[in-house]
């Protein structure tokens, strides 16, 4: 708190007062990936357990008044077992048993809801993606308050070091896109601005459509060299060793760049190339690309044909 009383208010801003900073810091990105909070794992985990277990020992309970219905020498009791209309009559006795399943039954369906909805709850948190580590390391950067020597923390006590374990962490916006060319974009972008005169905040901010807008540009003509290049290069080249390996090098370097430029998942990255190199095949042994002279169809012995460079 010593160094917060030696630095003027008029540097730190009115909005630098916890909370309501977090909040306005979090909101102002125009990504929102800063929308990131704890997953609580252990906790949830721990929560789903009490439930489960909760259900078990209900479960055990019904059981044993379905059993003791069942041994029952009363034909009324063995009857509830049977008809769902005669349980709910029964039911109405308050000395009955089945007054007892009943409460029990209505019991479990509660239990049931809410245990079900926890674990759906439960699965869309566990396959939230955690944040980038350039998001991650600009928000624990200004909450610490790291501009200044020896740190400014934004707030204090135990949620002050929220953001430590990462493996705990998600964010709730998923990147819209997820390839490797993307990613590194996005860490090395180098059009980057400042939105306020925080000097404690030192983010940086950019709007993503500019990396998107790039990488399709780039994805663009990475494209159109990979099939103009191969065409053009095929067309010259008369030498068989030569044309596989360009054959060989065009596939190489369009596998890798639908591995770098798309999202594509391996099934796809392998159907793309396979695609790609049987084009490529059928040009060269169709020899579209530099055959001098026409072909002719010669019949050897035995009824063998034949294709060969036409007589001039």
């Amino acid at each position: 708190m010593e160094k917060a009383q030696r630095v003027p208010d008029t540097e730190l801003g009115r909005e630098r007062d916890g909370y309501p900073t977090l909040a306005h810091y979090i909101a102002r990105d125009p990504d929102n990936e800063t929308y990131v909070f704890r997953k609580f794992n252990r906790m949830g985990a721990r929560n789903l357990l009490h439930l489960q277990c909760k259900i078990i020992a209900l479960e055990k309970e019904i059981d044993d008044l379905d059993d003791a219905a069942q041994r029952s020498k009363d034909s009324k009791a063995q009857q509830a077992s049977l008809r769902w209309e005669t349980l709910i009559e029964l039911a109405d006795d308050e000395k009955r048993p089945e007054k007892q399943r009943v409460e029990k039954l209505e019991h479990l369906k509660k239990l049931l809801k809410e245990y079900y909805e926890m674990l759906l709850l439960q699965t869309q948190v566990v396959n939230l993606k955690g944040p980038p580590t350039r998001v991650l390391s600009a928000m624990r950067d200004y909450i610490a308050g790291n501009a200044f020597e020896g740190g400014l923390p934004l707030i204090y006590g135990r949620a002050e070091n929220f953001l430590d374990d990462k493996s705990d962490l998600l964010a709730m916006r998923k990147a819209p896109e997820e390839d490797l060319l993307s990613r590194f974009l996005q860490d090395h972008w180098i059009f980057q601005t400042r939105t306020t005169n925080d000097p404690i905040d030192r983010t940086t901010t950019y709007k993503n459509r500019h990396v998107v807008h790039t990488v399709v540009a780039i994805s663009v003509m990475v494209a159109a060299i990979l099939l103009v290049g191969a065409i053009i290069s095929l067309h010259f080249v008369t030498s068989p060793k030569a044309k596989l390996g360009l054959v060989t090098a065009y596939t190489l370097l369009f596998a890798m760049s639908v591995a770098l430029l798309t999202n594509a998942r391996r099934a796809e990255v392998f159907a793309a190339t396979a695609a790609y190199a049987a084009v490529l095949v059928v040009f060269v042994s169709g020899d579209l690309g530099g055959s001098n002279g026409s072909q002719c169809l010669v019949q050897l012995e035995g009824g063998i044909f034949k294709t060969i460079k036409c007589p001039s």
